[in-house]
């Protein structure tokens, strides 16, 4: 997510490399559109597809704009309205029009649940961004909507990893999920925040090795990896929450 930026003077003569970070926010909002189209004609695979691809555009728009000294009030705007069609709509609609469809409104009520809870994230988020800090975040309150959306393709990704009968279990499991997922959303317990991580200099080396060689796994076996993630993640998720209870519970005992 971009940062709240310095307000530019009007008339102010812009590069157009200055206008990348923009454009890279915009492709998210092309390709976030574009996975609601592939959804509807029943590629999911493409559909996701251009999910994760919104979600690396998003990643790369905030550091870009920070590059390249081009932050502004509407590239902040244009970020927050592109998670909620990237990431609060378009996994939603995959997930209805690939597994809970013939639940009908039950199916779609869980859609709107996580709908609902991804716009006020992005909402909150925005509120707080607008707090001016003397340093910088090392966590979020709650699932950042990238992080939202990775999470709650992980019955679609399962299911493509390891392929066999569904059966009525998976529409159900997939709904709550859904749900359930959207709560996280809106919790309060804290949430890394991935893009403060910083990597010893002597140990870039090796970082950039082992990114590489997950690269090339990635490419070959994309399902099996993008599982890994998924699980990896919810692993981070889970760590945070014990560590933030087990920090409240020994305040309370001092």
């Amino acid at each position: 997510m971009s940062e709240q930026p310095p307000r530019r003077e009007r008339g102010t003569v812009l590069s157009l490399v200055h206008l990348l970070p923009n454009l890279m926010t915009l492709g998210a909002v092309c390709a976030g559109m574009t996975s609601i189209r592939f959804a509807i004609e029943g590629q999911v695979v493409t559909s996701m597809s251009l999910i994760v691809l919104a979600a690396v555009l998003d990643g790369l728009d905030g550091p870009t704009a920070r590059f390249l000294k081009s932050e502004s009030a509407i590239g902040a705007e244009l970020d927050s309205l592109a998670d909620f069609i990237n990431f609060g709509v378009a996994p939603g609609l995959l997930l209805y029009l690939w597994a809970l469809h013939d639940g009908r409104s039950a199916g779609w009520i869980g859609v709107l649940i996580y709908g609902v809870c991804c716009a006020y994230r992005l909402a909150r988020f925005n509120v707080a961004s607008r707090i001016e800090t003397t340093t910088p975040k090392t966590t979020f309150t709650g699932v950042p909507a990238p992080g939202a959306a990775l999470l709650v393709l992980m019955p679609l990704v399962f299911s493509r990893t390891i392929p066999g009968p569904t059966g009525p279990i998976l529409p159900v499991f997939t709904g709550v999920w859904l749900v359930f997922v959207g709560f996280l959303m809106i919790s309060r317990f804290p949430t890394p925040a991935l893009k403060t991580l910083r990597v010893p200099r002597d140990k870039a080396p090796f970082v950039t090795v082992a990114l590489l060689g997950f690269i090339a796994i990635f490419l070959t076996w994309p399902w099996p990896a993008l599982l890994a993630i998924e699980v990896g993640y919810l692993a981070l998720l889970i760590r945070y929450a014990m560590h933030d209870r087990f920090r409240v519970r020994k305040e309370a005992d001092e």
